[in-house]
């Protein structure tokens, strides 16, 4: 069947499937073990993943249109995420010269965008299905908005990541140099502004994450945006959904984030090691640094925690498991940016039996 494409769409296919070979086998351990240990957890989170649409029918249209693009955002993001995988700039070089009209290029983008928002449609038809089959109260004066404003939703995740795809293909407009351009000076180096660690790490670790294609540093924003909305959630308990589940997200956001940063400042580090040999540097000790550093994206989500949970008069929730609750998350904190030694296998098993230790523990904060 795929023979009758026009060879450009077979390209882009093609290049599409490559792109997942490559992600697929990275998130093959993980889903093991989160099937393994998190069947429970992940059937709630299925069911979440409908929620917001479905739930937007009931508001007022201010708060649903909130709601349901915030469903939009995140339905779109694994294409955000993906983009440089699936059109690398090499490719994206080349394929301006060739002779393709603008209907086979937005045909080919919304292809491939069909193709990575199929997963998230699927996973939302099953929780809408969940949700009728559960059938609350609250469903049934509101059903059919609620089926249309799903469907909506899904339909306009699919044309923004059509839109991603599009714009990274298109060729740069030209600029006009600036009249107000300052004329050229001398380099002086910001390094008298900053302590001289301070100002390398910021050189070598912060600013390459947030380059060119570069997606660490939307991934570690959007990962410790998540935990502190979850502990938020958590500790504020809105209704439909039980606290328990928003301790789960809380506890997967948290553990992903060190283990993604601590991942990323590991791949930073074997790409500066060669050429840092030959610098007049103490290179272990910076790189050292960097590692300690990527604990404060977790440290600032269990301070956030504490304050919540420590800092004010208890209010319902248990201030012993709160306590138990932040001292095993700094433990395993700790554990996964030190044991480097681990297999992948090890690692993953380490990250999610955190996770799995901590969503028991959090179970009982409102006990």
């Amino acid at each position: 069947m795929t023979t009758t494409l026009h060879p450009y769409l077979r390209f882009r296919a093609r290049m599409t499937r490559q792109a997942l070979l490559r992600i697929i086998p990275g998130l093959s351990s993980s889903l093991e073990i989160i099937l393994l240990g998190f069947a429970p957890v992940a059937i709630g989170l299925l069911a979440c993943i409908a929620l917001p649409g479905l739930f937007a029918a009931t508001l007022p249209w201010p708060e649903a249109l909130a709601l349901v693009l915030a469903q939009v955002l995140v339905a779109t993001a694994p294409a955000w995420l993906m983009r440089k995988h699936l059109h690398p700039a090499e490719a994206t070089l080349w394929s301006r010269t060739l002779p393709i009209s603008p209907r086979l290029r937005w045909g080919a983008d919304a292809m491939v965008a069909g193709i990575i928002a199929a997963p998230v449609a699927v996973a939302s038809a099953v929780s809408t299905a969940i949700w009728f089959y559960q059938w609350p109260d609250w469903l049934h004066p509101v059903a059919p908005v609620a089926l249309a404003l799903t469907v909506l939703s899904l339909l306009l995740a699919w044309t923004l990541s059509t839109l991603i795809l599009a714009q990274r293909v298109r060729m740069p407009a030209a600029r006009k140099p600036g009249r107000a351009r300052p004329a050229p000076t001398s380099y002086a180096p910001g390094a008298a502004r900053l302590p001289k660690a301070l100002y390398r790490w910021h050189r070598l670790f912060w600013l390459p994450f947030w380059r060119a294609d570069d997606v660490v540093g939307i991934q570690q924003t959007l990962l410790l945006l998540g935990a502190v909305l979850g502990v938020t959630l958590w500790i504020w308990r809105p209704p439909l959904v039980p606290p328990a589940l928003w301790g789960a997200c809380t506890a997967l956001a948290l553990m992903l984030l060190t283990d993604r940063g601590d991942k990323a400042v590991a791949e930073q580090i074997a790409r500066l090691r060669p050429a840092a040999a030959a610098w007049p540097i103490d290179a272990e000790r910076l790189f050292r640094a960097a590692m300690v550093l990527s604990l404060l994206p977790g440290l600032c989500v269990m301070a956030w925690f504490a304050a919540l949970t420590l800092g004010r008069a208890a209010a319902g929730h248990s201030t012993t498991v709160a306590i138990v609750w932040l001292c095993f998350a700094a433990t395993t904190q700790i554990a996964v940016v030190a044991l480097r030694g681990l297999s992948a296998r090890g690692r993953t098993a380490l990250v999610f039996g955190a996770i799995l230790i901590l969503t028991a523990i959090g179970s009982e904060l409102w006990n």
